[in-house]
């Protein structure tokens, strides 16, 4: 592939198409933007198409026959449907897109998630040939939908991204971003767990190098970026952006840990105050370059 594939994007009025279709465009690849809503994109490089519901049979040659690659963005989100959507969704969605790509010879970049190998914190430091061990409905979706490629024999490259972060993010990270907004103090200061995370400027550049790069195909990489951090150093660095003060107190973590428990907010205590450290060592040996280096804004 060189730098005008055409490039099929689902999902791409979703948090991470908004970003990677105009990033793709700007690189000279040649975007078909796929998605249930309709996208306003201005590029002479993206043309945009209404994506069927996806948790319906539909046919989706006519739309490969336009492309020589498809990034599968779309998919149900986690905490957003029952178990029976997310296999049908991300899981059997997937496996039909999967069997279509595979029929026309094209080359698919399925973003599975970090959820697909482990649960919301981990004990140990997570690589690509570690055992999966997803712990909700989402997760395992996303590990079926994988498990489901690699077994149609299409050609594929699989990307476990952990949480990213940018311009219209969600989920904990929009928390974070949102209560360090406030001038006022926040009971952080004493976290020490480090968390992985991935900008979105880092994401899609994975995206564009295992897009162009041979050696990416039939391989599984972590995306992150390459230094994690706690949850008080990202509120750190986000105020002292802001031109504010930290303003983080040492609370005990086992007093934060009871507070969050009391609430019935257990996984979100797992998400901030527990490790979950995931390099990206396999994506940097291929050649894969970060472009902004844990800098959340």
């Amino acid at each position: 592939m060189n730098d005008r594939t055409n490039v099929l994007v689902t999902g791409a009025d979703g948090f991470i198409g908004r970003h990677l279709v105009p990033y793709l465009a700007s690189l000279g690849f040649m975007v078909i933007a796929a998605s249930r809503k309709a996208s306003a994109y201005k590029h002479a490089n993206i043309v945009t198409v209404r994506l069927p519901d996806i948790s319906a049979a539909f046919d989706w040659d006519p739309l490969l026959q336009e492309c020589d690659a498809v990034v599968h963005l779309a998919g149900i989100a986690h905490k957003f449907a029952n178990d029976a959507l997310y296999e049908r969704v991300n899981y059997r969605a997937t496996e039909a897109l999967a069997n279509a790509v595979f029929l026309r010879g094209k080359h698919l970049v399925f973003i599975s998630s970090i959820a697909a190998q482990s649960g919301a914190s981990s004990d140990h430091e997570l690589t690509e040939d570690g055992l999966p061990s997803p712990t909700n409905g989402y997760g395992r979706s996303k590990l079926a939908a994988e498990q489901s490629i690699r077994a149609t024999g299409v050609s594929f490259t699989i990307l476990r991204p952990v949480v990213i972060y940018g311009s219209g993010e969600k989920g904990n990270f929009a928390m974070i971003h949102n209560l360090a907004r406030f001038p006022i103090p926040l009971p952080f200061g004493a976290l020490t767990a480090k968390r992985s995370i991935l900008s979105i400027e880092n994401f899609n550049s994975a995206v564009a190098t295992v897009l162009v790069n041979s050696r990416a195909r039939g391989e599984t990489f972590i995306v992150s970026d390459p230094a994690p951090l706690t949850v008080a150093e990202i509120i750190l660095q986000y105020r002292t952006n802001l031109g504010r003060s930290a303003l983080l107190l040492p609370i005990p973590e086992r007093w934060i840990e009871l507070a969050f428990k009391a609430i019935g907010r257990n996984e979100t205590w797992q998400r901030i105050g527990q490790p979950l450290v995931a390099p990206p060592t396999k994506l940097l040996a291929l050649g894969w370059e970060p472009v902004v280096l844990n800098n959340p804004l």
